[in-house]
């Protein structure tokens, strides 16, 4: 395992114009020889390149190093004074930590699996992942889905986006029948419509100081735009109003909220103000039918979900160890395999050979019984195979990968073998 890498940034080491910058941590046109197989995962708050290398982590650390910063026009120095790396089995403690939710900038957030998922399909699709990065995926994806589904680690809501809503149907229930306004289109109000869309929520619409802006990412959520000049219009027209915008002053007051409820049928109105400071007038949660959460509100609720979220992380890190531990041995049985193909590779050689010379000897064989003659003599060879194959598969398996590759090329008299 001594030749699995991970090198990264993330929002604990490198400032977002780094991450910016780097964008996908992929050896881009640049060639890396060290390099077998790689996977990129890239996400809001981290980029990180998982690798498979020819030699060792430490002799091919500077090689790789090198290929990236000519790769991203980013220096040497820069990168090093960034850049965090694991090896060897950290690097499938690491990538099952990231997929289970401990390691985001929120714990236990959901997005990260599907993310880890996405990250090993682009790289199956682009042909740069092999046998071991994409076992390496797999286990993490595993412990991401036991963690999610044997712990209460992602039960509770524990981002202000998906608290808000969890306050709005607390009031108005089910909300898949609720028409919901998102005010402010920057990453807070894009959060709340992929969570709002995530719990099946099909009215949405989008208003935005900048029209043009609201239509943009209205149209990725298939959901209607409105300007603040119209928010009298939408207000009146939804049923949950969340408010994140970046406003040194309120932007929905009192009387824009009046009249929206004046001109509603009776439907209650909730608004939800996630914006410090404040965007809704506080005066507007005192009009008949409208309820007003505002941070403090959030934050009591985000509070208990936090403290229950964190009472999971033994059982999350315990499920971890356990995926790791599995990883380990089926990457140590995946590292003696190639000797095992050449092993069996040579012997169908000598069969195919042998049986060859018999038939000459015999002379003219009718088809059925040469055909008989080869299905034996496969046979043969396959069980003669299969006890010392599984055994050395176990006992690499077990850590003793190198006592293994030893024995079999000894006894078989294979010199060389080609790398997995």
């Amino acid at each position: 395992m001594h030749r699995l890498v991970c090198v990264g940034l993330s929002h604990r080491t490198a400032p977002v114009e780094l991450r910016e910058r780097v964008g996908a941590l992929g050896l881009g046109a640049e060639r890396c020889p060290a390099v077998l197989e790689h996977v990129v995962l890239q996400t809001c708050y981290r980029v990180e390149l998982y690798a498979r290398l020819t030699t060792g982590v430490e002799d091919a650390r500077d090689e790789l190093v090198e290929a990236l910063s000519r790769a991203h026009d980013v220096s040497r120095e820069l990168l090093l004074d960034h850049l965090y790396v694991h090896a060897g089995v950290d690097v499938a403690r690491h990538v099952s930590r990231v997929a289970s939710g401990l390691d985001s900038l929120v714990l236990g957030e959901s997005e990260i699996l599907g993310q880890v998922g996405d990250a090993l399909e682009t790289a199956r699709a682009d042909e740069t992942v092999g046998p071991g990065l994409a076992l390496l995926f797999r286990s993490a994806i595993a412990a991401g889905r036991r963690a999610r589904a044997e712990t209460a680690l992602g039960a509770n809501p524990a981002t202000a986006s998906s608290m808000a809503l969890v306050l709005a149907a607390g009031v108005l229930g089910d909300l898949g029948t609720k028409r919901l306004l998102v005010v402010g289109a920057g990453r807070i109000g894009l959060q709340t419509l992929k969570a709002a869309q995530s719990r099946r929520v099909h009215g949405l619409a989008v208003a935005n100081r900048t029209r043009g802006r609201a239509e943009e990412v209205a149209a990725r959520f298939d959901a209607d735009a409105f300007g603040l000049d119209e928010l009298e219009s939408a207000l009146a027209g939804a049923d949950v109003a969340i408010t994140a915008t970046s406003s040194e002053t309120p932007v929905i007051g009192r009387g824009v909220v009046a009249r929206a409820a004046a001109a509603r049928t009776e439907r209650p109105l909730v608004l939800v103000d996630l914006a410090v400071p404040a965007d809704v007038d506080r005066d507007a949660g005192e009009i008949e039918g409208v309820r007003l959460f505002d941070v403090d509100d959030l934050r009591a609720g985000l509070d208990d979900a936090m403290a229950s979220r964190v009472r999971e992380i033994p059982k999350v890190e315990a499920i971890v160890e356990e995926e790791v531990a599995a990883f380990a041995r089926r990457y140590r049985e995946l590292e003696v395999e190639p000797l095992l193909s050449e092993l069996r590779r040579r012997a169908e050689t000598i069969r195919a050979r042998e049986v060859e010379r018999a038939l000459g000897d015999l002379g003219e064989v009718d088809p059925a019984v040469a055909e008989q003659i080869q299905r034996l003599s496969r046979s043969l060879v396959k069980k003669l195979l299969h006890d010392p194959t599984v055994r050395a598969r176990e006992r690499a398996g077990a850590g003793e990968v190198d006592e293994v590759a030893e024995a079999v090329r000894d006894l078989f008299g294979i010199s060389t073998t080609s790398d997995p």
